[in-house]
């Protein structure tokens, strides 16, 4: 594909996504979107820290290193995928939907700026909860339909909020996957080395506490 064909994609992917912010925007007051948004607000930083953390406390009060383990994963990767997307945020300008006055602006585009209605792309909620979710769902297997499912949420109320824009929201969920990925492979090496450290095997346990 030649950049010229790459270029008129991407017109067409933007000029699709101001579009669906146009739609937005004229419902995103509606109760069910109000609901949705603030229901999403579960994929911040502060939750999510509060969360992961609330398992490591859990794990040590209760000594169930299966909650303990599940907390430091979730941290871990929600810190790395937060990370990488203030690298992205810092080199990227996209006004969010909710600011952007015409199409243009709802272009992505080089730039550093940092006022937080020019940081959309990616979706940090996407993100983190995304990261979050996989690490979690590597200790509980048994939930993890239930927290991508979660995770889904978070990230798809971005789009009728007219906080972010479908690709923002894609972008965020990549780099979520990727966090936890990265995590996971740091995660089996300690394992190799601290025999201790790894899942013990047993009968079924009870679930976590969500």
């Amino acid at each position: 594909m030649t950049a010229r064909k790459i270029k008129k994609a991407a017109r067409r992917v933007t000029k699709a996504e101001a579009a669906v912010a146009e739609v937005s925007a004229r419902r995103r007051d509606n109760a069910v979107v109000t609901t949705l948004s603030r229901l999403s607000e579960v994929g911040d930083q502060p939750q999510l820290r509060t969360i992961s953390g609330g398992f490591i406390a859990a794990g040590l009060l209760v000594r169930r290193s299966d909650y303990l383990r599940a907390g430091v994963r979730m941290l871990l990767a929600h810190e790395l995928a937060t990370l990488i997307k203030n690298f992205m945020k810092a080199r990227v300008d996209r006004t969010r939907p909710r600011a952007a006055s015409n199409r243009r602006q709802s272009q992505a585009r080089l730039g550093n700026r940092t006022e937080k209605a020019h940081t959309s792309f990616p979706s940090g909620h996407t993100a983190g909860a995304v990261a979050v979710a996989e690490a979690f769902g590597r200790e509980f297997p048994e939930h993890r339909a239930s927290a991508r499912v979660t995770a889904a949420v978070v990230g798809l109320a971005q789009i009728p909020r007219c906080a972010h824009y479908p690709t923002d929201v894609g972008a965020g969920a990549v780099i979520g996957l990727v966090a936890d990925a990265a995590v996971a492979k740091l995660w089996r090496a300690v394992e190799q080395a601290v025999p201790a450290f790894s899942r013990p095997e047993g009968p079924p346990r009870p679930p976590p506490p969500v």
